[in-house]
């Protein structure tokens, strides 16, 4: 068996970790490249060596050939392993790290170039007869008409050297068609280096099943298996499950044939992904090729028993694969499930920020990869995905329960994710009834969101409202509780003195009032809503509250972002508590998607990122919901749009300037 002397991992967050583990598994040392922004990253901690390479800009660092492969010299590698995303299906980087001798854990420049680049692949497989959607290059704005005329709308706008979602519009009318050419050729040119765009198709209602392949260097090709990803935002997976609930033994054994015989007429030598969407009637159509390891690989992992890292690296080094077509079995059911740093609530808007909690779940049949372990910064510059959950069972079923119970136990305060919305999304009758397509999200968010505010609304407000106002009586910097049982100085710990000892608070946006009446640690006896509560601590350790409500049992999370404000996570719902006697500096207000007070004449960004165009200068007029500035935050585009008509008085902000959240952009007469 042939393995690499040293490997540098030319990536970060929750991959490169993966990449990490499976390298020391095998007894391969490893070396992380790191940005200033990360340099107290997971990926750069768990590695044998970690150096840093830039300060924060992608073209800095991760995105920097020369620096990258001088690193990988100087510090003895011979492989550099790109994950997903970055320079993963980038030929030149793939011919530059040959030149140099270093081996690319990926297939060959020649793979890449035919099937990462969404144009070439397609003109391939029209010559191999493999079933595809109608579609033509964007080169010009008349070229684009044409095209789109063509093929008639609704179409898809796509970023010809792109994938994982990043880089997509869907345009339903002509009128949109060259503003949203522009954003996402723009988009294309930021993450991929390339602002080529394709136009095709929009299939709607489709689903998205893809198969995932392994080539060696000898001409084997093998599939191994499919995953369903119909369940995506902004066009990027949410929810990956393998196998899929959707195909018949038929239709599987002839869309894997399609993808093995892709892998065989390109000599694909590695680890890679065919995609397809399947109409209603599970007619297939060719989607493109992912030259690279995919993010949803652990559900065929956990499904299959193979380490799909460890089978890259493997043919990389010159293995040939060991095992045959017929010695790959599946058992059971494996659901995967992305953790964002993400607001569902406000279209999906990235939720950047400061963590003061964080908890992973543990258990049988459950799987986390992260590269999180404990409360830290999100930061903007990247992509919000915070992890990937991962549960197994005997069947769908079994699955969706598993990782609607371990969602429950995953706890993240301080910033929004995307959590409650999966929970949400998993237990739903349309997800165990496989009711849906790659347009679900589109349809049935705010249907999601609402029920889970109701649900929110209609648990016993008391037990996170209780657990909140007890920790007013924590020791400064400590998460336990006085060691004494005697009455102790209570203006200590509540501030002024204050008729009945009412405490106004806010929860969930709602104003209410609590009165404090007695405390004798541990016991604290409460007046809410009309009604008398006697609560006894059991026990306060690293957040984790355990205590009863009136002689019923309750566990809570808690953490405290300020000195009023806290979130407490109780029966697997996050709630967000203030208090509403407590000022904590000035109010700013952040608007997008019209959610601002009409009457404020200053728009501010609700974001922290980049700033990459500026729509209106002074003087002009602008009407409600017109985009205004275009904020890039977390690896995509977010549009700030006008609350209301008005003309502009001044632009504060300008291209190229990285903001902070709750700066002013622009400001109206």
């Amino acid at each position: 068996m042939k393995l690499f002397r040293k490997i540098l991992i030319a990536n970060r967050g929750e991959i490169a970790v993966r990449i990490n583990r499976a390298a020391k598994e095998m007894g391969i040392p490893t070396v992380a490249i790191f940005a200033e922004a990360d340099r107290n990253s997971m990926h750069a901690e768990v590695a044998d060596e970690a150096y840093c390479i830039g300060k924060e800009s992608l073209s800095d660092t991760y995105l920097n050939i020369k620096k990258i492969i001088q690193m990988a010299l100087k510090k003895g590698c011979d492989a550099i392993h790109p994950g997903y995303g970055f320079l993963a299906e980038n030929p030149d980087f793939v011919n530059r790290c040959e030149s140099a001798g270093l081996v690319f854990v990926g297939p060959s420049a020649k793979v890449i170039e035919l099937m990462g680049n969404k144009i070439k692949a397609r003109e391939f497989i029209r010559g191999i007869d493999i079933p595809i959607v109608g579609g033509a290059v964007a080169e010009t704005t008349k070229s684009l008409l044409k095209a789109a005329q063509e093929i008639s709308y609704p179409v898809l706008l796509k970023a010809a050297g792109g994938g994982g979602g990043k880089g997509m519009r869907v345009v339903c009318k002509e009128k949109d068609l060259l503003k949203s050419f522009e954003s996402t050729s723009r988009e294309a040119l930021n993450y991929f280096g390339d602002g080529t765009i394709y136009i095709e198709k929009y299939l709607e209602d489709p689903r998205h099943i893809e198969f995932q392949i392994l080539g060696d260097n000898n001409g084997r090709v093998v599939h191994v298996l499919e995953r369903e990803c119909s369940i995506q935002r902004r066009y990027q997976k949410i929810i990956e499950e393998s196998p899929s609930p959707t195909l018949t033994p038929e239709v599987r054994k002839e869309m894997a044939n399609a993808a093995v015989r892709i892998g065989k007429k390109t000599g694909y030598n590695n680890a890679g992904t065919i995609e397809f969407l399947v109409d209603k009637n599970l007619n297939y159509y060719f989607l493109e090729m992912n030259t690279r390891i995919q993010v949803e690989h652990p559900v065929t992992e956990m499904t299959t028993g193979l380490d799909l890292v460890k089978e890259q690296i493997m043919i990389s080094a010159g293995n040939p694969l060991q095992f045959t077509q017929d010695e790959i079995k599946q058992k059971g059911h494996a659901i995967e499930a992305r953790i964002y740093a993400e607001d569902p609530a406000n279209d999906f808007l990235p939720s950047p920020g400061l963590m003061t909690y964080y908890s992973e779940p543990e258990g049988r049949n459950i799987r986390v990869d992260s590269s999180t372990v404990r409360a830290s910064e999100i930061n903007s510059l990247y992509d919000p995905m915070i992890s990937k959950l991962i549960a197994f069972g005997k069947d769908r079923d079994q699955a969706a329960k598993n990782l609607a119970n371990a969602l429950g136990k995953y706890i993240i305060h301080g910033i929004k994710t995307n959590i409650p919305y999966l929970i949400g999304l998993v237990r739903s009758d349309d997800f165990l009834s496989n009711r849906i397509s790659t347009t679900y999200c589109d349809y049935k968010t705010t249907d999601i969101v609402d029920r889970i505010k109701s649900e929110k609304l209609s648990k016993d407000l008391a037990i996170p409202l209780f657990s909140y106002l007890s920790s007013i009586f924590i020791r400064k910097n400590t998460d336990t509780f006085p060691d004494r049982s005697d009455d102790f100085n209570i203006w200590n710990y509540i501030g002024y003195w204050r008729n009945n000892m009412r405490i106004p608070v806010q929860i969930e946006g709602i104003n209410t009032m609590a009165t404090i009446r007695r405390v004798k640690y541990p016991c604290f006896i409460f007046d809410f809503e009309d009604k008398r509560y006697r609560m006894e601590i059991k026990d306060f350790k690293k957040g984790v509250m355990s205590f009863t409500l009136n002689n019923r049992k309750h566990i809570t999370c808690l953490s405290h972002a300020d000195s009023n404000l806290a979130y407490v996570t109780s029966n697997g719902l996050q709630y967000e508590l203030k208090r509403n006697d407590i000022l904590t500096g000035d109010i700013t207000i952040g608007s997008s998607n019209g959610e601002t007070d009409l009457d404020t004449n200053t728009l501010t960004s609700p974001i922290p990122g980049k700033v990459i165009k500026v729509n209106s200068g002074k003087g002009e007029k602008i009407s409600r919901g017109d985009i205004v500035v275009v904020i890039e935050a977390m690896k995509m585009e977010n549009n700030i749009v006008a609350h209301r008509d008005a003309v502009i008085d001044k632009v504060y902000v300008s291209v190229g300037q990285m903001i902070e959240a709750g700066v002013p952009l622009v400001s109206f007469e």
